[in-house]
Order: structure tokens, then sequence, then C-alpha cells
């Protein structure tokens, strides 16, 4: 009972300290420099009106400014909305990021979510007569219907992950689509891994993803090509033989010239 008192009696003081204002990016830092602990500052961001900014820089400069992951999520929940109404967990607040697996983009200060869009794995394609080296043995190619993705993104293209438990950023794929005939190819070769000396790699491309939150990554991109079709698919599951007429599904976007 008396470490609770202890606990109460110091949230109590930083209430006082903060009840004039209302608790930014700033004011957070503030406390975890000067040592408080985890649970009290998440308390603190539940109870007291609050004005987050939680863009991916911001969420940078947090971690860099040593908060952590716990507290970074806290922030997160309550959104950058003012209120001293507890933290929501819906994709209609400001900021806040939904704990539901995904890819998200930017749109109106919310993050909302990329529709996921059937994949068909099969031999052959388009992408034969297109390489110069044509198709290498094993090689998949995967097919999406439609020539252009309903999601529409302008650069810097700014994405968030929420990851399955047990997976990292890294195992996703960001790939360049090739548009024909009203639909949208890539290739990849037997279990979704790019044959690099077979010129598949040309398809992927590179990215650096932050570690914002637990299982919540952040990227941004600002060297893709206006116009272009990309899409992000995740790591393969169940059929980890890559066989013909395999269904996955990928996160696709368009970029705006």
């Amino acid at each position: 009972m008396r470490f609770g008192s202890i606990v109460l009696s110091a949230t109590f003081c930083l209430t006082l300290l903060f009840s004039q204002q209302t608790l930014n990016n700033d004011s957070v830092i503030k406390l975890v420099k000067a040592g408080m602990g985890d649970d009290l500052i998440v308390n603190m961001i539940n109870t007291q009106p609050s004005s987050f900014s939680v863009g991916t820089d911001d969420l940078i400069s947090l971690k860099t400014a040593g908060a952590s992951e716990k507290v970074i999520s806290a922030m997160l929940l309550k959104g950058s909305a003012p209120s001293s109404a507890p933290a929501m967990t819906t994709s209609a607040v400001p900021g806040a990021v939904p704990h539901e697996v995904g890819v998200y983009f930017k749109k109106g200060g919310a993050w909302v979510d990329v529709e996921p869009e059937v994949v068909n794995f099969k031999t052959g394609g388009v992408l034969k007569s297109m390489a110069t080296d044509g198709l290498i043995k094993g090689d998949i190619n995967g097919n999406i219907k439609g020539g252009r993705s309903k999601t529409e993104l302008t650069t810097p293209v700014e994405i968030l992950i929420y990851v399955p438990e047990g997976v990292a950023a890294s195992e996703y794929q960001l790939l360049l689509l090739h548009v024909s005939n009203n639909a949208r190819e890539f290739r990849t070769v037997t279990g979704g891994v790019f044959h690099k000396s077979g010129g598949a790699s040309r398809d992927a491309v590179e990215f650096e993803a932050k570690k914002v939150a637990p299982r919540t990554y952040a990227i941004t991109i600002a060297s893709l090509k206006a116009g272009g079709e990309y899409g992000l698919l995740p790591p393969a599951s169940g059929d980890s033989t890559g066989s013909t007429g395999r269904l996955g599904k990928l996160y696709s976007f368009h970029v705006l010239e």
C-alpha cells in the first residue's frame, strides 16, 4: 500500500506541475529527460489534455530523445486532438494508429488503411517478353487485376506498417508493378525470393523502415517514379512452394504525377 501511495503522490505532483498547459511532444521529452518512470508518464498522457504530433519524424525524434515504446504507444493511442478523455483506438482519431495488421498511409492527418488486393502467382506472363534475359527456371509472376491502384499517393510517400507478431518490416518487399492488358505484374522466384543474378531484382525497390512502436514501422520514400504503380508484398505464408495458381495479397498504390 505504501508503494501505491508513493506512485499516486508522484502522479499528483506531476499533474499539478503540468495543470496549466496541454501536454505535447516537448512536455513528454522533458518528463523522459527528468528520469520519470514510464508508468507515471503514460498515466499523465491518458488523463491530461494533450496535443501530440505523431508523424514519422516526430516519432523518430521521440525515440531519439529516449522515450520508450510504451510511452510512444500511449501517445499514438491518444492521438493528436486535444482531449481529456481516455485514449481511443480507432483510425478516426487524427494521428492514431489502429492496432491491426496492415499497411497505412496519411490522409487528412489520420492514418488510413491501404486496401489489400488479391495476387495470383503464375508462371510465364507479360514479363517474359519484357525481360531481356527471359524468365529463368523457377521464376514466378504475381498478377493483380486492374491497371491502376485505387490508393493514390504523392511523393515523398509516407507509409506505416503494422506487422504480425514475430515479423519484421524487412520481410516485406516493395515492388515496382508492370501494367499490361488491364493488369499489373511483378516477377519473383519460387518462394517469393528475388533471383539477383537473373535480373528479377529489377522489380524490387529498396527502402528503410524505422521501428516507431511495437510491431509498427514507418517508411518514407522520395524517389519513386511519378505515375508508377507499386505494391508492398507481405511475407509468404501457407504455400511456401510458390506453386502456380497460389493466391496471396499485396498492398498497392499509385504515385501521382
